[in-house]
């Protein structure tokens, strides 16, 4: 079964986005450096950045998102972002008026179907979740194998959080990676279970 990791950047204080879904400085780093991170010419981030990042991203097969954040992007157009074959939404709407059922974009109802139809989809390659209320979820529900942040500098005070509402406390494992990249921090939690 293929690993399951949630992942974003995020403010010190545990940000994805401020309250008005904006991103502002958190994505910042992949445009900051002089190594090309894909072939779109606009992300370049250092070079300690790139041996970390490219790697992990070459690893995913699947990305896992909410209907707030597939609105939020126009459902990349119907093109899965940076390279991933398909994206799954957790949804209880269907897909939008006159969507191209040809997209590898899967619409499913719940966390847990989300997973399982994910893994089916990138077999032995990596199922990324995004951080915010469905990534929290898919921790709750004890189906993260691994959590990754990309610290950035910058505080927030208020928004979108990166575990959503979690109310429960989960420990992580030690971090079994922590890098400094230019104006970013590469942190790797295994997820104790």
């Amino acid at each position: 079964m293929s690993k399951v990791v949630l992942y974003s950047s995020v403010s010190v204080d545990g940000f994805i986005a401020d309250p008005n879904d904006q991103p502002g400085p958190l994505f910042d780093w992949l445009t900051s450096g002089d190594v090309p991170l894909d072939d779109s010419g606009v992300l370049k981030v250092s070079q300690t950045s790139y041996d970390y990042v490219r790697p992990y991203w070459d690893e995913i097969g699947v990305t896992i998102c909410g209907r707030h954040v597939f609105d939020l992007t126009d459902g990349w157009e119907g093109k899965p972002p940076s390279g991933i074959d398909h994206v799954v939404v957790v949804t209880h709407r269907p897909a939008p008026d006159g969507w191209d059922p040809e997209a590898p974009f899967h619409f499913v109802d719940g966390v847990e179907a989300a997973v399982a139809r994910a893994q089916e989809l990138a077999g032995d390659r990596v199922v990324e979740v995004a951080a915010g209320d469905v990534g929290g979820q898919v921790l709750a529900a004890g189906l993260v194998d691994e959590v990754r942040m990309d610290v950035v500098p910058v505080v927030f005070g208020a928004g979108k959080r990166f575990f959503g509402p979690v109310h429960a406390q989960h420990l992580l494992a030690d971090p079994d990676v922590a890098i400094q990249g230019s104006r970013v921090l590469h942190l790797r939690y295994p997820v104790r279970h």
